[in-house]
């Protein structure tokens, strides 16, 4: 389970960002998680719940964003969104040649403190 680890390292950088600001608590945190990153968002609420606790951020809310990975057509060169995900196939133009473009990690987007 990775992602205790991952919820670690957030809540360092959040604690961070509150002291540097003078925070008296984090309130929220918006999170984006990879379309790729093979984090279970459900395991990552769990553990953030858990690495909270006695920190700035105790109490704090997340908010969990997961974009769906989006793909790129060589063939008539634009972004593209399949029509199925087990077909490969460009809605355009019907090329074959589409890349998956897609981020694999977990990012904090925003911190609310007060």
């Amino acid at each position: 389970m990775h992602e205790i680890t991952l919820c670690l390292n957030a809540v360092e950088i959040m604690q961070q960002v509150g002291r540097k600001n003078n925070a008296r608590r984090i309130i929220a945190v918006w999170m984006e998680i990879g379309a790729l990153s093979c984090v279970e968002p459900e395991a990552v609420q769990f553990c953030f719940a858990l690495v909270c606790r006695e920190t700035l951020a105790e109490g704090a809310i997340l908010h969990l964003e997961k974009p769906v990975a989006t793909h790129w057509c060589d063939a008539c060169q634009q972004m593209i969104t399949l029509i199925s995900p087990g077909v490969s196939l460009c809605p355009h133009c019907a090329g074959r040649q589409v890349r998956v473009i897609a981020d694999s990690g977990m990012k904090i987007k925003r911190i609310e403190i007060e």
